[in-house]
Formats: structure tokens, sequence, C-alpha cells
């Protein structure tokens, strides 16, 4: 071979590897993409970016994985499922991520998870909560991490049966999330109290709830208890009629998410005690997983942590895992490594189950209570999420193969 045909064919290997490597190997980064309605949900958001920034702190100063620093390109999404899918092709194609991570709405996920599908791409679902996700829509390239809808209303049912009330009331935001926690709501409970009866449904659009209308309905429907799902700015104006009309007065209240600081800080003084939530007692956790990463955000934030930031720090952990046990950022490796991953969180151990990639993270359950003119959980316990979740033949009969 002559050395001007070596030198050529050695300039044409280059260029080829230059191709299919991409700026995130030329540069001696892993890059990952991180998509979120910043914008839309700030009182969650905010908090989550925080930490998984944390997060990516701590995995570069410790080395970075594979030898590689770590870099997250972040991009809003509107919390519109077409602005989201315009933004993950960006990542994909021009930012030459090696997986995708985040999302919040439920509609939003959903819009992710089937372009990570048709895309081929790993996309770890941080906050959509939709049960679909990793059931009846679940497919091969989508892992999500927090509890779904069913097994958040599987850690309220049992307090709810509990309690025999007959006739119940229903107000959920009307969208995906919403309509996902009053369907499992109302399964559920069926289940354990037969006879149990659904006598009004409220269901006002996200961010949009005429508050007084909603609350008269449910006082002229005479319900003996009610359950909800509103969240955030929603939840605040729910709470304020509903105690100025006396709503709430003599009925038990279950609630999601109504615990987290997110949306139980701006309540202070009204919030209505004795309501059953799921949440996040940060102030009163004691574990030493919680320990560490509540001093170490302090530390970096000064800050406290909200549900959020419990969120993103372990949903970028996990990427972090399934990279390094991968050992590669090739997708089906990281895929491979993900099923079954057992991983450390704030909130303790946690698996992503093999057999429909939904982490077993928990939540916190408890009741709401005022103290020092604020809203504070008691009487709370964590509920693992292992304990939470379908049988596998529930599963295997709502998920499509693979």
């Amino acid at each position: 071979m002559t050395a001007r045909r070596a030198f050529l064919l050695g300039t044409v290997a280059l260029a080829t590897t230059a191709l299919f490597s991409g700026p995130a190997a030329a540069q001696g980064t892993i890059k990952i993409g991180e998509m979120n309605s910043y914008k839309n949900f700030p009182a969650f958001l905010e908090p989550y970016k925080k930490g998984w920034e944390l997060a990516l702190d701590e995995i570069n100063k410790s080395g970075g994985l594979l030898g590689k620093k770590v870099e997250v390109i972040s991009r809003d999404d509107n919390g519109n499922p077409g602005d989201a899918v315009r933004v993950a092709e960006e990542l994909v194609s021009r930012e030459n991520v090696s997986l995708l991570m985040g999302s919040f709405a439920s509609h939003v996920g959903l819009a992710v998870s089937d372009f990570a599908k048709q895309r081929k791409m790993l996309y770890i679902a941080a906050e959509p909560l939709t049960d679909q996700i990793v059931w009846n829509k679940g497919n091969h390239y989508t892992f999500r991490l927090r509890p779904s809808t069913y097994m958040q209303v599987a850690m309220l049912v049992p307090e709810a049966a509990k309690l025999n009330k007959k006739r119940w009331a229903i107000v959920y935001p009307n969208y995906e999330y919403g309509q996902s926690a009053t369907a499992g709501f109302k399964k559920l409970l069926a289940a354990k109290q037969p006879g149990v009866e659904f006598i009004a449904e409220q269901a006002p659009a996200l961010g949009k709830i005429e508050a007084g209308a909603v609350v008269q309905a449910l006082i002229d429907a005479k319900p003996d208890a009610i359950f909800s799902s509103l969240f955030g700015g929603d939840l605040q104006k729910f709470v304020r009629e509903g105690n100025q009309r006396g709503l709430f007065k003599g009925r038990p209240v279950f609630n999601l998410l109504a615990g987290e600081p997110e949306y139980l800080d701006p309540l202070k003084d009204e919030t209505p005690a004795g309501w059953y939530v799921t949440g996040y007692p940060w102030d009163q956790i004691n574990t030493p997983e919680h320990k560490q990463f509540l001093a170490a955000y302090r530390a970096k934030w000064n800050d406290y942590p909200r549900l959020g930031s419990v969120v993103g720090y372990t949903t970028m952990m996990s990427a972090a895992a399934a990279i390094k046990k991968a050992g590669s950022t090739d997708t089906e490796k990281m895929i491979v490594a993900l099923k079954g991953l057992q991983m450390d969180s704030p909130l303790g151990k946690i698996t992503y189950r093999a057999i429909d990639h939904q982490s077993t993270m928990g939540a916190y359950v408890g009741r709401l209570a005022l103290k020092d003119g604020k809203g504070v959980m008691v009487d709370w316990h964590y509920a693992d999420g292992a304990n939470f979740l379908p049988s596998d033949a529930e599963v295997k009969a709502m998920r499509p193969a693979e």
C-alpha cells in the first residue's frame, strides 16, 4: 500500500469515527438531554432543577462517568406535548445526547415516551404520574421514577375504606393525571368497599378552576367524603373556598400530593387540618440517606428541599447508575442495565422493575395539621412503592409486548 493511499484511508476512517461518535464523544463528555415545564410549574420544577444540578455536581466531582465529564443540556417544553417532542428531537439530532430525562405533566410525558419509542432512545420519565406510561402505553425505551397515580391512590385507599363512607364526591384536574387518579380511586375503593357510591364529580381544566362554583356543587351533592387530586394554584383556591363555605367540616378529604411542600407551604394558616394526603415531611425524616441528602442540598442551595428536589436528584442519579452499570452509553446496554437496577435514593433503596420499568420509589402517607401558622404532615409513614404495584399477571395483561 502506498503512503498516500494509507493516508487517505486513515483520513476516511477518522471522518467516519467523527460522524458516528458525534460531538459528545469528540469533546470527551457524556451529554444528557433534559426537558421540563419550568415556566408552567415553577413550584415543583425549580427545586427539581436544583436537585439534578446537585447530583450532577456530585457525579462530576467524583470523576464523572466512564472517565468523562457529564453535561446536562436542559430545555423548557412549555408544558405542551408538541413542543416537548420538538425539543426532544433537537436534543437527539442536534445535541447528540445519550439519553433523555425529565417531564412533569402526564400528557407531555406520554408524548415524549412515544417519541423515545419511535427514535429508539432511552427516556427516564421523572415526574409524569399517569399509569399509562409504564402499563397501557409502556414501551421498551421508557422508564419511570415516581410512584404512579395507581400506586399513590393505593396507598390512600386502605384509610378511606376504614372510614366506611358510602357517598363520595371527586374533584380533579381534567387531564391525564387527574383522570388516571380518579379511575384508580374508583376501582380500588370499590374493590375494598363493595356498595360505595360516587355521587358527584367536578373536573375543572388544569389551572382554570372556578373554585366557588366547584365547592358549591360539592356542597349541594351532600357527599359523605371527598377525593381530590388537585394541586398547585387549583388546590389553593379550592381550599380557600372550601374553608369559607364549610365544605370540609365533618367530611373526610383525601388528596394526592397535598402533603408535598411545593403545594402545602403556600396554604399557610389555611391548611385544612385532618386531610389524608401523600407528601414529603422533609424536616421529620431521620434516615441516614435522607440526612446526607438534606445536608448536601442545604450546603449547596441554602434552602430546604421540596419533593421536586428529591425527584430531580434521583432522576439524575438513575441516569448515572444506568451508564455506570452498562459501562457504555449504548441505548440497548443502558436499557438492560436499568431493568432490575437497584440503587440508593434520599428515600431509601429503589429498584427499577424489569417487567414494566416502574421504580419502587414510595411516598409518605399521613394527615395534615396546623403548627405555628403553617401546614405540616403528622401521623405519617413511608409507603414502599413495591407494596402498591399491580401483580405481574396484571402488568402483562395491560402492557404491550415489546
